[in-house]
């Protein structure tokens, strides 16, 4: 067994983010990890192709973008819909469960936005006091 399977017995669990070995833990990481949640708040949006999406979160690499839809497909987060035409046209959406995570994720984002006044302050006054830049 890898890593990434979880044995039949951990399913009669409860779910605990909290324990190390919950599989929640992982699909946390890949919703939480920097590329997975500006990918989620771009596909909130509606369907993207790889190139827009890539285009829409600014700084992610091909390799990351690629290995983060990879992480969120398998999650059952993100769909993925490849088109049989010439050229191949895939188009990556999310997903009902997708849709609700990215709509908590997105809030999130809002309180941040709405709060970065204050947190730019916060960190003036701690670099002050510490003697930093």
């Amino acid at each position: 067994m890898t890593t990434a399977q979880s044995a039949p017995e951990d399913r009669d669990l409860p779910f605990n983010v909290f324990a190390k070995s919950c599989p929640s833990r992982g699909t946390l990481e890949h919703v939480t990890g920097r590329w997975g949640a500006l990918t989620l708040g771009a596909l909130y949006e509606g369907s993207l192709r790889f190139n827009e999406l890539r285009r829409r979160v600014d700084g992610v690499s091909e390799k990351m973008l690629s290995q983060t839809l990879h992480a969120l497909e398998r999650d059952g987060l993100v769909h993925r819909e490849a088109q049989l035409t010439n050229p191949p046209r895939v188009d990556y959406e999310l997903t009902p469960l997708g849709r609700e995570v990215a709509e908590h994720l997105l809030a999130l984002i809002r309180l941040l936005e709405d709060s970065m006044d204050t947190v730019l302050e916060a960190r003036e006054r701690y670099d002050a006091a510490r003697g930093a830049r």
